[in-house]
């Protein structure tokens, strides 16, 4: 099966829609959260397309087979190298990465999903059972990506997840693009706290630094606060914020 949600959709500011496809044994769970909320909006705009391809449809057989047991014995099943293959030929967009989300990827940073966002869109593998066949991952140069340091049952959520953070930084997808400059990881720091109206709750006051309408004052603030948060929660970001300063890289 084959679920297209790609109405074809006008180029946008010059260029064509950021375009997600997803290999996957379950296309129903697409675009999922991505078509909700301001990524939701984006997609019906235009700002960008995706198509979930079912792996199944290249399938072996008369029951159309996708996996086998692990050579060498093992538990579990191995999404065969020759049904993926097929998968991937027949849906990549040659301009486009391919990926196969994996706990065993380069982490994914902000910084790739910058990269990510400005080129053309993304081709991701989903996998499932206990992975995918060596060989297709290497025949295919296929780049493997993980978001953190655990293991879920497949590769979908982890996909949106990738897809929702390049998303974001597509030119009109948030609308205030002005604001992704003082996020968490910009910089090398973590983002300062934010307040809002009442200006008490519970007895705890808004800092009257953020009332004062000084704004210098009020970026020093901020400043010295993301830099204590950053190096309380991660000290390993710090340290490499710290090292990259001193090398003249910030």
């Amino acid at each position: 099966m084959r679920w297209n949600s790609m109405a074809h959709f006008p180029e946008s500011d010059g260029r064509a829609p950021w375009r997600l496809t997803a290999l996957t044994l379950f296309p129903d769970m697409f675009p999922g959260p991505l078509g909700v909320s301001l990524t939701g909006q984006a997609l019906t705009a235009g700002l960008w397309s995706m198509d979930a391809i079912q792996i199944r449809d290249f399938g072996l057989g008369k029951h159309r087979a996708v996996d086998d047991s692990p050579a060498g014995g093992g538990a579990g099943m191995v999404l065969r190298a020759d049904v993926v293959a097929a998968a991937v030929d027949a849906a990549r967009a040659q301009e486009c990465p391919l990926i196969y989300m994996s706990p065993r990827g380069e982490p994914f940073t902000q910084k790739l999903a910058r990269e990510f966002a400005a080129g053309p869109g993304l081709t991701v593998l989903c996998g499932r059972f206990e992975g995918v066949d060596e060989r297709v991952i290497v025949s295919r140069g296929m780049r493997e990506i993980s978001i953190g340091d655990y293991v879920l049952s497949g590769g979908e959520l982890a996909a949106m997840v990738m897809a929702d953070a390049c998303l974001r930084l597509i030119p009109g997808v948030l609308g205030a693009q002005g604001s992704l400059s003082e996020e968490s990881f910009e910089g090398g720091l973590l983002e300062y706290p934010q307040y809002t109206k009442p200006r008490e709750f519970e007895g705890i006051m808004i800092p009257d630094v953020l009332l004062n309408g000084d704004h210098k004052k009020i970026a020093a603030w901020r400043r010295a606060e993301a830099e204590r948060i950053t190096a309380e929660r991660r000290p390993d970001l710090f340290a490499s914020r710290a090292m990259a300063l001193r090398r003249g890289g910030a």
